[in-house]
């Protein structure tokens, strides 16, 4: 008998993706690009959960948690205080990505209730890991190691860049780290 099923949910941004973990052992996990054949998709990873509930041979309703992969508060958060930081040169950055904000991301509980109702019913625990958490667990769990130093480098989560993390066990725990505005992850990019 299947103990604890999570789904793991990336969506919205790139490469949206869904993992599937029972009893703490991943079971599946896809990229919806895979299904959909449009590079680096955003939309929300429908294919890819009925794909890696399919491999597990559960319905949806067997799913006991839903996993986010940021904090969508804390990400709009970070946007309004370096728009106002930047005044007013930001402003026509911030026209433009607010209305996406008002009316889809700040609701994002709703969407993500929306899109799942399609897989089945929706009364689901969700919980949202801090995004660099999230790129840390991708990394440390299925990893052989019981303790591990765990460093994560990014463009930007929701306010850190990088971060350096111990992971012991089941746990892991931030220990240091950048925030936003100073990242490598940002300067990477603008050179390539």
């Amino acid at each position: 008998a299947v103990k604890t099923a999570i789904l793991g949910i990336s969506a919205y941004y790139h490469d949206s993706a869904a993992a599937l973990l029972v009893d703490g052992s991943i079971v599946a996990a896809a990229q919806e690009e895979r299904f959909t054949r449009n590079r680096h998709d955003a939309s929300f990873p429908m294919r890819a959960c009925r794909y890696v509930l399919d491999e597990a041979g559960l319905r949806y309703d067997d799913v006991a948690v839903v996993a986010f992969y940021e904090k969508p508060f804390l990400k709009f958060e970070r946007l309004l205080e370096t728009y106002h930081a930047l005044a007013p040169r930001g402003l026509a950055s911030f026209v433009a990505a607010m209305p996406t904000w008002m009316s889809k991301k700040l609701f994002m509980r709703r969407m993500l209730d929306e899109h799942l109702g399609a897989l089945g019913t929706t009364h689901h625990r969700l919980l949202y890991p801090a995004h660099h958490v999230s790129h840390a667990a991708s990394a440390f769990y299925p990893s052989p190691f019981q303790d591990a130093a765990i460093l994560t480098v990014d463009g930007v989560g929701e306010w850190a860049t990088t971060t350096i993390a111990h992971g012991h066990g089941n746990t892991i725990e931030i220990v240091s780290g950048m925030s936003f505005p100073h990242s490598v992850g940002r300067l990477y990019s603008a050179f390539t």
